[in-house]
């Protein structure tokens, strides 16, 4: 295998590894549901994306050519992270899960069960 598809695969393993390692870190150290999705869906899947592209650049470097798992695997995840995401976000929202104080946006009820309005521009409401 020429040194630079070595390198190549290297900084692929690398990038990826550091991607899941953040999500990982995302996923313990986030406060409530909604920001921890962002763990798993989004850099998590970048980075298992990554370890999968380098697998396909070793594997066709070896002389056996493109591996028709490994492409479909790669367009299976990237396709299916963020529906499933999406899914996940909207069941919640319908399941009126409890957000931490700092996630912006409207928060479900208030304390006389309608709907608040957001009391500033940026949608954050002060408690």
């Amino acid at each position: 295998m020429p040194f630079y598809l070595e390198a190549i695969v290297c900084a692929l393993l690398l990038i990826g590894s550091l991607f899941t390692l953040v999500g990982a870190i995302g996923l313990l150290r986030l406060p409530d549901f909604f920001m921890r999705l962002h763990g798993p869906t989004k850099s998590t899947t970048l980075g298992v994306g990554g370890v999968v592209i380098a697998s396909v650049v070793y594997f066709s470097s070896l002389g056996e050519g493109w591996s028709l798992h490994e492409i479909l695997l790669t367009a299976f995840l990237f396709l299916t992270a963020p529906i499933s995401a999406h899914m996940l976000a909207k069941a919640a929202m319908q399941q009126r899960v409890p957000v931490h104080p700092v996630t912006r946006g409207r928060p479900w009820l208030t304390d006389r069960g309608a709907e608040a309005e957001p009391e500033d521009d940026d949608g954050i409401e002060q408690r």
